[in-house]
């Protein structure tokens, strides 16, 4: 199989989506690979990497995308790209595709099928494309609010650990999965007050078994969530529904509540953000304010360590790259209904059921695709 791999074109993003290893690997499949030249500068990775690796260096995206059957990204394909895609190649993403209906209509009408990292799963009910991009994001999450809670940066001026004498931030995330963790792991490591909220009483124990007295955890009833929302410092978004859009948690009215200058992160932000109030940003100019809160919603937040997050990410999917390249998307789909969850977009129909309840389009079963 022909595999190309474009440079990312969204603002601030410098991951790539395949690194050299993956490329000498599917290589060795005996596929071709093809990279756009300079593709992954921004994660460390040379063309010299690559030409070592066993790829085809081309100079355009445009070349990429007439070569290749199989296109191989990180972030979901720009208006420039989807312009390029064509019936029958194929397009291993993220995609998000339930808060960007401008994005579902083009790659619908393109003809191409579209499988999207974040809705492959596993067989312990993970997401395990999804998982290191949002341990990355979980472990920024509380470094970039801190930044943003600097007085200089509009907020309210406090520090995570406080001195002697003097309490640390409180700091509340709301979803307890993977970023959620990782995000209350570095906030409690920086010495801040953490409160984890879920839903999921199984979660909660978990969470206390394994980390104890390190942070609090509490049920998400509504009243609690308001409670300690209007008491924190900064409140980081961690919630996330596969495939959906996030449900939103904080109002705007909730913003009134809370202490000026607080600090909400919202990593929910590629699904449509779980603060009413949340827009994505940039790296570029990545905070905001509305009603003397501050928001800090970039959408590519693991962008912003761009080597950890391409090798991250080019260890998971690998292997279903792989198997994609090895036996065509069909075979591998029918092989593994783990891959096959990841189907979003087949020849012009929807194949994911809470993108459609989401946009209001009609969809089909999967299975169906791969008839």
């Amino acid at each position: 199989m022909k595999i190309g791999c474009p440079t990312e074109i969204k603002p601030q993003e410098f991951r790539v989506g395949m690194t050299p290893d993956a490329a000498r690997e599917a290589a060795n499949h005996g596929h071709e690979v093809y990279i756009q030249q300079g593709a992954g500068l921004g994660a460390g990775f040379s063309d010299q990497d690559y030409q070592q690796a066993g790829a085809i260096l081309l100079d355009t995206a445009e070349e990429i995308f007439a070569t290749a059957q199989m296109i191989v990204k990180v972030k979901e394909p720009q208006a420039v790209e989807r312009k390029m895609l064509r019936e029958g190649q194929l397009l291993f993403t993220y995609l998000h595709l339930a808060p960007d209906p401008a994005q579902t209509r083009d790659l619908l009408a393109s003809g191409c099928t579209a499988i999207a990292y974040e809705t492959v799963t596993d067989a312990h009910g993970g997401l395990p494309l999804l998982a290191p991009m949002s341990e990355v994001a979980g472990r920024l999450a509380p470094q970039v609010g801190a930044w943003t809670l600097q007085k200089a940066n509009g907020g309210r001026g406090v520090l995570m650990g406080g001195v002697p004498g003097v309490a640390p931030a409180k700091v509340v995330v709301i979803g307890g999965g993977v970023v959620g963790t990782h995000a209350a792991k570095v906030a409690a490591g920086m010495g801040a007050d953490v409160t984890v909220l879920d839903r999921s009483l199984n979660r909660l124990k978990y969470l206390d078994d394994v980390f104890g007295r390190d942070f609090k955890n509490q049920y998400a009833t509504a009243g609690a969530t308001a409670d300690l929302v209007r008491a924190a410092d900064m409140v980081i978004g961690a919630v996330l529904i596969p495939g959906a859009a996030a449900p939103k948690l904080v109002t705007r009215a909730d913003l009134s509540e809370m202490k000026p200058g607080a600090t909400l992160v919202d990593v929910a932000i590629d699904q449509g953000g779980c603060f009413e109030t949340s827009k994505a940003t940039t790296h570029a100019d990545p905070i905001y304010e509305v009603d003397g809160i501050m928001h800090y919603c970039v959408a590519n937040m693991p962008g912003a360590v761009a080597r950890t997050s391409t090798q991250a990410l080019g260890n998971a999917t690998l292997p279903f790259l792989l198997a994609l390249a090895d036996k065509g998307w069909k075979r591998a789909c029918a092989e593994d209904p783990h891959l096959l969850n990841g189907l979003n977009v087949h020849s012009g129909q929807l194949t994911y059921e809470a993108v459609g309840q989401a946009l209001g389009l009609d969809h089909i079963a999967a299975e169906t695709a791969i008839q």
